[in-house]
């Protein structure tokens, strides 16, 4: 008996998949265990593997395309069994607008071609009177984009217009040779939307506060290069500024610290999460006991969640679980910013870069390399002298290297 293979819930966060690869054809047998497809989720692509056996025979969500959590993915069975009536019965909305419709629909054209990496085309089923059959949801967001929906081939089961449909909907582009105003859109990737809605609720919920220190940095830049002259090893600023803020919060902990509605957390523990930039957006793979850790643990730990960031291969675990959160756009040119805390997180350092400038030293005006920090705070858990505290003690760390490898 035929049985549905859903979108699964990856991740706390997720409402929405997009199938990267299918890894197996209609018409293939599988196996309990056997890796279906590698699924993306807001935040990275993840190896779905299957729960049931059975052979493939239908694959509702083709590479590249999106589908909500629960949506048909695939459905399993005996080799050679129809499955139609399943695919139509789970595309079946139930709203009190389809029931009172009873008309017959117009004959359905159905082309397959086996095998398949991609939905069964299907051209768009409609009723005698010409409405489109769309969900709810898409309706309502055609309507809000002002979208024709009878424009729209649906790309759901039966020629449905769903939610995709409309996300990637793209509006008659204008020539611009008159002077014309034109624009273009693009959908909002799942981990956007993510980042977007956990920002909103940081900056609107959280009392932020700012605190800024310049850290001469000479020190630092002549241990970097004494210890990168070591065989095998190789740590950057940001490794250095890791290590310093987890020695710091070991001494202040409460900026090691957490909001949590009626109590405010103390973490005995440091986790150190780093952010790291990737083309849809941001990600923030947590170091873990960071203060427990040697430079070049740190830095080799930092290194392998870039590459897995870059490459969407991070799992929840990595991402979870932070104390504190630092994020660095020295290295894109930026000399000072400030940064949205990471909730829950009590707060988070903006990174600077280096810059050469004129500073006094002993009565002397001389070249200088100084680097800006910058703390936002949650004011529910950090008063300014807690943070300023914290600050000093981070720029005591940064300033003399030595004193990080006690």
């Amino acid at each position: 008996m035929a049985e549905i293979v859903r979108m699964p819930r990856l991740s706390d966060t997720m409402t929405e998949g997009t199938v990267a690869k299918w890894h197996k054809n209609v018409g293939d047998a599988i196996s309990e265990g056997d890796l279906l497809a590698e699924i993306e989720t807001d935040k990275a692509t993840m190896e779905f593997e299957s729960f049931q056996e059975g052979v493939l025979l239908h694959i509702g969500v083709g590479e590249s395309e999106s589908a909500a959590v629960d949506c048909i993915l695939a459905i399993l069975g005996e080799k050679g069994e129809d499955v139609q009536a399943l695919i139509e019965a789970d595309a079946t909305p139930v709203t009190p607008e389809v029931k009172e419709e009873k008309a017959p629909l117009a004959e359905t054209k159905i082309e397959v071609v086996a095998p398949v990496k991609a939905s069964v085309p299907v051209k768009v089923a409609k009723s005698v009177d010409s409405r489109t059959v769309a969900s709810p949801l898409a309706k309502r967001l055609a309507e809000e984009k002002g979208i024709d929906i009878t424009a729209i081939s649906g790309s759901g089961d039966c020629g449905r217009v769903i939610k995709r449909d409309i996300d990637s909907y793209q509006f008659p582009t204008v020539s611009n040779t008159s002077n014309q105003e034109s624009y273009t859109e693009e959908p909002v990737s799942q981990m956007r939307k993510v980042i977007a809605r956990r920002l909103a609720e940081s900056k609107f919920t959280a009392p932020h506060f700012y605190l800024s220190i310049s850290v001469d940095m000479d020190n630092a830049i002549t241990a970097r290069k004494v210890i990168n002259a070591l065989p095998d090893t190789k740590v950057s600023f940001n490794d250095l500024v890791v290590k310093a803020c987890a020695m710091a919060l070991r001494e202040h902990p409460t900026v090691n610290s957490s909001w949590r509605a009626d109590v405010i957390r103390r973490n005995q523990h440091v986790n150190v999460g780093v952010a790291i930039a990737v083309e849809d957006g941001l990600l923030v793979p947590v170091v873990r006991f960071t203060d427990t850790k040697s430079l070049s643990d740190i830095s080799a730990e930092v290194k392998d969640f870039a590459q897995k960031a870059k490459s969407k291969k991070l799992q929840p675990a990595d991402w979870e679980g932070s104390t504190f959160t630092i994020s660095n756009l020295g290295m894109f040119g930026i000399d000072e910013f400030t940064a949205i805390i990471n909730t829950p997180d009590a707060c988070i350092l903006a990174v600077g870069g280096i810059q050469q400038i004129p500073v006094v030293k002993d009565g002397q005006v001389v070249p200088g390399n100084v680097m800006k920090l910058t703390l936002s705070c949650d004011h529910r858990v950090v008063d300014g002298a807690s943070g300023a505290a914290f600050l000093n003690t981070l720029k005591t760390y940064l300033q003399n290297p030595v004193t990080m490898l006690k």
